[in-house]
Formats: structure tokens, sequence, C-alpha cells
């Protein structure tokens, strides 16, 4: 039996050569039996403040280039483009009600959405199918990707700032507030993030991508 460092050792060399980010499950069929999420927590610390860091996206490890540090990397600087209304306003509905469908979405925003906006949206890899709802007609879902949370820097869909977070960082309007007061909770949380764009990082800049605007 591997001595502790020798399985933290062995958890380390296999995230190491993955070419994804890999559940618990996934890193103990290569390492065998053993505390795998002592080893992530150990690796963790250890990676803390150093060029490279393990982080945890979702239910999923990997370790990536710290962020201090990626600038270093960059080569080339593609020019920036935001993405439309609707595709933020779309991306914004899927990350607080996942999974939900096409007609849910809509309801949501009040007028109906184009194809190409959630093109855009599964073409950045932010969002995929998940699944068919069993109702008549059973309709595809959509819901975010692990994509999503690295991009936005987001260990789970529960960093997902809310109210609260929303209306310290000042990006309540007093309309947004006189709605919230007379709201009912997650709902009106979704109508004000959506209002907002910077709901998923607390900064519209986050949403800019090197893709073309979707229609509305």
């Amino acid at each position: 039996m591997n001595a502790p460092d020798d399985f933290v050792r062995a958890v380390e060399a296999v995230l190491f050569a993955a070419d994804a980010p890999m559940t618990v499950d996934q890193l103990r069929a290569h390492v065998g039996e053993g505390d795998v999420r002592g080893a992530l927590a150990a690796l963790e610390a250890d990676y803390a403040g150093r060029g490279i860091s393990l982080v945890r996206r979702g239910e999923r490890w990997h370790f990536q280039t710290a962020a201090d540090m990626a600038h270093l990397l960059r080569r080339d600087r593609e020019e920036p483009r935001k993405l439309s209304r609707a595709a933020i306003e779309t991306l914004a509905i899927i990350a607080y009600h996942e999974p939900v469908t096409r007609a849910e979405i809509e309801a949501i925003r009040g007028v109906q959405i184009s194809k190409g906006t959630i093109d855009v949206l599964m073409e950045a890899n932010w969002v995929r199918p998940a699944g068919r709802r069993e109702v008549p007609g059973r309709p595809l879902t959509y819901a975010t990707t692990v994509d999503f949370l690295a991009h936005f820097g987001l260990a789970t869909r529960r960093d997902l700032p809310g109210l609260d977070d929303l209306r310290a960082a000042g990006l309540l309007d007093p309309v947004d507030l006189a709605m919230g007061q007379i709201g009912d909770g997650e709902d009106d949380q979704l109508d004000l993030a959506i209002d907002q764009p910077e709901v998923a990082n607390g900064d519209e800049e986050a949403y800019l991508g090197a893709y073309p605007e979707g229609d509305a």
C-alpha cells in the first residue's frame, strides 16, 4: 500500500497528465482506493500562491496557470465583441434556472429567441443540451457547462451572485429595488439579473468574447 505522500503524488501525476478536468471517481479509477478528496485538498493548499493552481469546476478538478500569470502566456490578443443582449439574457436565465427549455426562456424574457442566440452560447461552450423534459412534445432543455464556470471564475452555480450581492455592488437601480421588494424570491432575482447582465461576474466586460452578435 502506498504511503500517504505517494498517494498524493499519484493524484498529482494523473491530474497533470489529464487532457480534461477529472472527477473524484475518475481519479480513483487511476490511483486506486484512498482518500482522493484529502489528496486534492493537500495539493490545493500546496499549490496556493504558485504559478500553477489546482482548481475545482463543478465536480471536476484540474491544474491551470495562476490567474495573475495568465498574461505571460498570451501571444495574440483577439478583439473582443460583446454578446447581444438576447444572448446575455438567455445565458443568465439558463444559469439561474437550469435545466430550462426554449419555451421557458421565452416566457421569462417575454419575447421569442432565434435559434442563433443559443447557437452562439453553445459555440462558446457555455451552454449544453441537458436532456428532454418528460412532458408532451418532450422539449429539449439547456444547462451551463464546466467551461461556463471556468470562464466566470465560479466553483459551482451556488457562487452566482444573489440580490444582496447585486445591491452591495450598486448594480440595481431604484426601479429594480422596488420590484425586488414586491417580488417573491428566485424569479425576481432572475428578472433583476437579466436586466443587469453583469450578474455572472459582477462586471459587464466579463461577457465579452470573440463571438458575433446574435439575433434578438
